[in-house]
């Protein structure tokens, strides 16, 4: 997945782990990382310490990173509030919003990669996702704790941006 990369968007950077293995693996690259929480700095990595749903957010991204992206990783989740389906709902809003992001800032051939809940993406998402990414699978890291609800949907080949093909493509439909 890091093969080739040169630059990289990190959805929910904190505490920073992503973007440490990236760097390491693929010294350099430009990563750029945005988060609610405050992250301490990780070197080469410019770090945006904001709300990903702000409306400034996606352009001063695009601004930092001075370009399109090969990677966006997404390890955003909404904060819980104890019920099961509203989690759900919350975080993978999130995904859908990173989905957008990615679909305006991937160079073709890149890859989306987010962390989703309780049995992964729902099949709109990935139908959505399909669409735009040549494969588009789920996978559960060997480190993610086996009682853990996480799991990864990753997205790869994008096929580049609507806009550039002339459908006028507007984003994922909005919700009811």
């Amino acid at each position: 997945m890091l093969k080739g990369v040169k630059a990289v968007v990190d959805l929910g950077i904190a505490p920073g782990g992503w973007s440490q293995v990236v760097r390491r693996k693929v010294p350099q690259s430009a990563v750029v990382g945005i988060d609610l929480l405050p992250t301490d700095p990780i070197d080469g990595v410019t770090i945006l310490q904001m709300d990903f749903m702000n409306d400034d957010a996606p352009d001063r991204l695009k601004e930092a990173l001075g370009g399109d992206a090969d990677l966006v990783l997404s390890d955003m989740a909404a904060n819980t509030v104890g019920h099961q389906q509203t989690d759900h709902l919350r975080t993978m809003a999130l995904v859908e919003a990173g989905l957008l992001f990615a679909t305006e800032v991937l160079r073709p051939g890149g890859t989306y990669v987010a962390k989703v809940l309780a049995g992964g993406a729902d099949n709109q998402l990935v139908a959505e996702m399909k669409r735009h990414f040549a494969t588009v699978k789920h996978a559960k890291p060997p480190a993610s704790r086996k009682d853990s609800s996480e799991w990864y949907v990753i997205a790869q080949g994008f096929k580049g941006r609507e806009s550039d093909k002339g459908s006028g493509w507007a984003g994922p439909a909005e919700g009811p």
